[in-house]
């Protein structure tokens, strides 16, 4: 990898790994294709215990945001409470009362997915659509997230690079996670990564975040993706990929004067959707107790209409 020459690296790897027309010109799912109703029957056949796990940060005023590109932390605000009720300002008969509230926040403040019209690629969006007649300012007219709401579910396989990898279960910033690294940590683990999966990849930098206070993690350097992977990503046909990170891939980047070069590859080439900031500290945990580190994961983005990214509280049930 040529770490001087980002443009002619990002094409180089645009090309090889690109999934343009691979489902027909109007497709709208990207590698969500490869999740069908088998890999859905294989990844339920895995709940043995029942226990559950949210992968999601809270929502709240005490989040990692700081502002960049306008990004606020969540606000909420009651728009009804008990106090209203018990000093009969509600206006309701027969005693009854009630709370209401609101929230309002970036889609992509917290635990997240990127949708297909997050990221494009010198103009071009997913499938080579042209970015402009895709996303306006009525929203993505195409690929919204909504087209993906019913099909988020399925295998889940946790890859706890951290713990394999890293010293006392963390990465540090700027490690770059490599095509070795996954596989030694799916080969440490005893599970297969392949078509229609949705893989997890812990770093262990949210558990230091949350040790040592928000610092930059939103925007700042961070252990992630090197942009190298981007050929796995595209030959394991996975359906979707997830991090513990603000940004999935590492940063600094790996090129000078870059900006996400994985990103640029992965959502507008390959159509993966992908993750950031989930929270898969008590799932790793679990994972090291009994060894499995496969389970039954659903992960539906809200059905927001023309949203590029969403908002989403993901279950694993093992």
């Amino acid at each position: 990898m040529n770490r001087h020459d980002p443009e002619g690296e990002i094409a180089a790897a645009a090309k090889a790994c690109s999934n343009w027309g691979r489902w027909g010109a109007d497709d709208v799912l990207g590698t969500l294709n490869f999740l069908d109703e088998d890999k859905r029957r294989e990844g339920a056949a895995l709940v043995r215990r029942g226990v559950s796990f949210s992968l999601s940060q809270r929502f709240d005023m005490n989040g990692p945001q700081k502002g960049w590109r306008r990004r606020t932390n969540p606000v909420h605000t009651m728009l009804d409470t008990g106090t209203d009720a018990a000093l009969g300002n509600q206006g309701f008969p027969h005693g009854i009362g009630g709370a209401d509230d609101v929230i309002a926040m970036p889609l992509q403040c917290s635990t997240q997915w990127d949708g297909l019209g997050h990221i494009f690629d010198h103009g071009k969006a997913w499938n080579g659509r042209d970015a402009e007649k895709v996303v306006t300012s009525d929203g993505d007219l195409v690929t919204g997230i909504e087209h993906m709401a019913p099909h988020v579910a399925g295998r889940g396989v946790l890859l706890d690079v951290g713990r394999v990898i890293g010293d006392d279960g963390e990465l540090p910033d700027g490690f770059a996670i490599t095509e070795e690294h996954l596989t030694a940590t799916a080969e440490a683990h005893g599970v297969a990564v392949g078509r229609g999966d949705i893989v997890l990849v812990r770093t262990g930098q949210l558990a230091r975040a949350r040790r040592d206070g928000w610092g930059d993690y939103a925007g700042g350097p961070a252990p992630g993706l090197s942009f190298t992977t981007a050929g796995w990503l595209h030959a394991t046909e996975i359906a979707a990929i997830a991090t513990d990170t603000w940004g999935f891939e590492v940063r600094p980047n790996e090129f000078e004067h870059a900006f996400q070069p994985l990103h640029q590859v992965a959502i507008p080439h390959i159509g993966l959707l992908i993750g950031e900031m989930w929270d898969l500290e008590a799932l790793a945990e679990d994972c090291a107790a009994d060894g499995v580190h496969a389970f039954w994961l659903t992960a539906a983005p809200l059905p927001i209409t023309g949203a590029v990214g969403s908002p989403v509280n993901p279950i694993a049930v093992k």
